[in-house]
């Protein structure tokens, strides 16, 4: 069998393809819709408590935002912990199962919680107990009801193949992937497969490894050209050379990458359900962020760019004076670099030097660089020439936070002497990052400068938050002040 020919074994189900988002619905959003609903169960169990116990009580009149504010507070602490337990993750809701103890042991910690803050905040005395005990027992009632309903929604859905699973594209023999079905696969791992890539039929073939190498590039490709947010991997558990090389390469996406259990491991379990079986699924690569996680970061971009751009307009029209003033050529310096997903975009910043340099050999600036000018030297030590990478966060290139981006030739280089390295493409490029704020920015001459810079990003991926973003831009602040290692 040829390369071309085996590369080409590809199989794509009808009706779960790319080009059907459109028709389907999300199963990360049907997570997302069950959270809701337990949020909106419980606002609605608040004020029914409220009026019930008005009425029962012979009493007049209802404080609605007392009210509304409880159901508030008790619905976040509520769905906070059934998210934290993994209640709302689409395999969970697509078991037929309504998980009533798990539910009602949520709520019902739920409700000392809530009566521990009225106690420390002293609104015991106006909110009714009899009020309280209303609300609890017809919150507990809604959201198993509500669980129930959703779980026969999901089951006709899945049915019917009008829920969409996270775009995936299957690499493994051709055994153990004619062994999954679709269904299997959404059920397992929330997962909808746009694409398959079978590694060599013959095991003997001498060929295996260069077979092995070009499908899984072939994947890798697809991957990055699609958008793919995730790769189930079906191969024997005992075919070590396969899983490792499928591994190393899947670091260099930035996708989720999961082992599913072969048949061997799923026949001599007990387990008959796919659903229970995804706790068989080995994660061999998590996903850097959530869509919901990549939404809040992008916002956060969008509405603090915005707002620098107003804020230092004219302090950039200062800049692009002095540069025109002082020396020929260009403003702006545009460079190619390598951003989400290895994905090439050109940087914007004040040029600093007298020569544009962007090609195979580049050389980075040093102390005392006689190729930097001096309106260069002192916008360099202000960090005021990376002011135009704002448009570059608004474009939706970069981020104001996350790794920085090298020039293509650094890229190429640090690649080949760092295994981690291509891990930085997991998340956006950053004006500022983890590794800039800790005082590693300026020149690499040495593979350790990289390679701290490298352990930096990496725990800034790893240990991403709404949070840690905020307090890295406020310590970049305080970094730019000090002048450290900027020349």
């Amino acid at each position: 069998m040829s390369i071309d020919s085996n590369i080409n074994q590809q199989a794509t189900y009808s009706g779960y393809s790319v080009d059907q988002g459109s028709k389907t619905l999300s199963s990360d959003l049907v997570s997302y819709l069950l959270l809701g609903s337990d949020a909106i169960v419980i606002l609605i169990s608040a004020l029914v408590a409220g009026v019930s116990y008005q009425f029962l009580a012979g009493k007049t009149g209802s404080d609605y935002v007392l009210q509304c504010g409880i159901g508030l507070l008790a619905g976040t602490l509520y769905v906070l912990r059934m998210h934290g337990s993994g209640h709302y993750n689409f395999q969970e809701v697509a078991k037929p199962r309504v998980e009533l103890r798990d539910i009602l042991m949520c709520w019902f910690s739920t409700g000392l919680l809530l009566a521990f803050i009225a106690f420390l905040l002293k609104i015991s005395s106006v909110y009714s107990r009899g009020a309280f005990v209303i609300f609890g027992f017809v919150a507990a009632g809604g959201l198993v009801l509500a669980r129930k309903t959703a779980k026969q929604a999901v089951a006709r859905a899945v049915e019917r193949g009008t829920i969409r699973g996270r775009d995936t594209v299957l690499i493994g023999d051709f055994e153990e992937m004619a062994a999954l079905t679709p269904a299997d696969l959404l059920v397992l791992c929330g997962a909808t497969e746009v694409n398959r890539f079978i590694l060599g039929v013959e095991r003997d073939n001498s060929e295996r490894p260069l077979l092995d190498v070009q499908v899984i590039s072939a994947a890798s490709q697809y991957v990055r050209k699609h958008h793919c947010r995730q790769v189930l991997i079906a191969v024997p558990w005992n075919d070590t050379d396969r899983i490792e090389l499928i591994k190393n390469q899947m670091k260099l996406l930035p996708v989720a990458a999961q082992l599913l259990p072969d048949l061997r491991i799923r026949s001599f379990t007990s387990v008959t359900s796919s659903a229970q079986r995804r706790a068989l699924v080995v994660e061999l690569q998590r996903a850097p962020l959530s869509e919901l996680q990549r939404l809040v970061k992008r916002g956060m971009d969008v509405a603090l760019s915005s707002l620098a751009i107003i804020f230092f307009l004219p302090l950039m029209a200062l800049a692009a004076l002095a540069i025109k003033i002082e020396s020929t050529g260009p403003v702006i310096f545009r460079q190619v670099r390598r951003g989400f997903n290895g994905e090439e975009f050109v940087i914007y910043k004040f040029r600093t030097m007298t020569v544009q340099e962007d090609g195979p050999q580049i050389v980075q600036a040093t102390r005392h660089d006689s190729r930097v000018t001096n309106v260069g030297r002192m916008l360099r030590a202000a960090s005021i020439d990376e002011l135009p990478q704002l448009i570059n966060v608004i474009k939706g290139d970069m981020s104001l936070v996350g790794p920085r981006p090298h020039a293509l030739a650094h890229d190429s280089y640090f690649e080949t002497i760092l295994s981690g390295y291509a891990v930085r493409h997991h998340v956006k490029p950053g004006i500022t990052g983890w590794a800039q704020c800790n005082g590693a920015r300026g020149e690499t001459p040495t593979v350790q400068h990289i390679a701290r810079r490298v352990e930096l990003d990496l725990w800034y991926i790893n240990n991403w938050s709404f949070w840690l973003d905020l307090f890295i831009l406020l310590k970049t602040a305080f970094e730019v002040l000090r002048k450290r290692n900027a020349y």
